[in-house]
C-alpha cells in the first residue's frame, strides 16, 4: 500500500506552517503503508494541479492532506468538503476568490473517503486530542480537499482520500492573545501518524458516535 501525504507551505505572512512540519517528521513506513510527502502551495487551483501531478506519478492507494486550523486546540479530521472557495485572506499569490465553486461540475458537497471516526479513535489512543470536524472552511484547505474528492469521484474511484486539519505551533502562538491553543510539531506528527494507520487498518468506518450537538 502507498499513502501520498501532503501539507501546505506557510501563508498569510507566517515563515512556517506546522502542516508541513508535521509531514516531514513522518516515518518513510507506516504499518507497512510506503509514506510519500510532498508539500503543495497554499494557492487556489494550482494546489489542486500539483496534487494531481503527485497522483499521477506516485499511484497511492490514499492520499491525506493536511492543513493548519489556527485556534483550534486538537487534531481535527474533516468529514466534509464544500463546493465554494470564499478567502478572506489572499492566498500565496494574490488571488482572493468571492462565492466561486470550486468545479463547476462538482457536487455541492463530498464526504471524506477515509474512515474518519476510526482515525479520530486512533489519534487519541495516542494521547492526542482530536474529534472530527464538519467544516473545512472556504480556504485552501477546503480547496484541496474539495478537489481530491472530485479527483476521486471523476477518475481514480479506487483511491480512499481525506483531509486532517492541525493547530499552531507553540512558536506560532507567542504574540498572539493568552490562552491560543498549540501543538508540537512532534505531537502532531505522531497524531497523524495514527491516523494514517487507521486508513491503512480500516476500510470501513468504525460503529461508534461522535456528532456534534450544534
Amino acid at each position: 500500500m502507498k499513502v501520498l501525504i501532503t501539507g501546505f507551505d506557510p501563508f498569510g505572512g507566517a515563515d512556517i506552517n506546522p502542516a508541513y512540519e508535521a509531514v516531514k517528521l513522518l516515518p518513510d513506513v507506516i504499518k507497512g503503508a510506503e509514506v510519500i510527502k510532498m508539500e503543495i502551495p497554499t494557492v487556489f487551483f494550482r494546489e489542486g494541479k500539483i496534487l494531481e501531478a503527485g497522483i499521477q506519478k506516485h499511484k497511492p492507494d490514499a492520499v491525506i492532506c493536511i492543513g493548519q486550523a489556527g485556534g483550534r486546540s486538537g487534531i481535527s479530521v474533516e468529514k466534509v468538503a464544500i463546493n465554494l472557495m470564499e478567502a478572506r485572506i489572499p492566498d500565496n499569490e494574490g488571488q482572493q476568490p468571492f462565492d466561486q465553486p470550486v468545479c463547476e461540475d462538482g457536487e455541492n458537497a463530498y464526504f471524506a473517503a477515509v474512515p474518519v471516526k476510526a482515525m479520530v479513535a486512533a489519534v487519541r489512543s495516542r494521547g492526542i486530542p482530536a474529534r472530527i470536524s464538519y467544516t473545512a472552511g472556504t480556504y485552501v484547505c477546503n480547496d484541496v480537499m474539495y478537489r481530491l474528492l472530485y479527483l476521486i469521484d471523476k477518475k481514480y474511484s479506487g483511491m480512499r482520500g481525506g483531509f486532517i486539519h492541525v493547530p499552531y505551533l507553540p512558536e506560532q502562538v507567542i504574540d498572539l492573545p493568552d490562552g491560543m491553543p498549540s501543538m508540537s510539531a512532534e505531537m502532531i506528527a505522531r497524531g497523524i501518524e495514527a491516523a494514517v494507520e487507521a486508513v491503512v487498518e480500516n476500510r470501513v468506518d468504525i460503529d461508534i458516535v461522535m456528532g456534534e450537538t450544534h
